[in-house]
């Protein structure tokens, strides 16, 4: 459970920045949360042909909520890729709005 409250804890982190700063989802969302689903989906197929591949196995843990959405996928693993997405967009818009401000002054 500890995990999954990093993990929440670490998207609404990002949320305050991009609300605070108008960068990803606060800028546009509907093209924002489209990338995001997309992102995430993306990986997540990734995830289970590893894991069909046997790449990817999950090792129990006492910080996991334990909750599996598929064989070795544990619940986690679906914040973890959604956070990672949303991370990597705030970033990028986030430098993009700064090169933008650097270039004005």
């Amino acid at each position: 459970m500890i995990y999954l409250s990093v993990l929440i804890a670490l998207l609404l982190c990002m949320v305050a920045l991009d609300a605070r700063f108008r960068l990803f989802v606060f800028h546009r969302p509907v093209p924002a949360i489209a990338a995001l689903l997309l992102g995430t989906g993306f990986f997540l197929v990734w995830d289970l042909a590893a894991i069909a591949q046997g790449i990817f196995l999950h090792i129990d843990s006492p910080l996991m909520t334990g909750v599996m959405l598929a064989p070795q996928l544990p619940l986690e693993e679906l914040f973890f890729l959604l956070f990672l997405c949303y991370q990597t967009m705030v970033l990028a818009t986030g430098l993009e709005a700064w090169r933008t401000r650097k270039a004005e002054r």
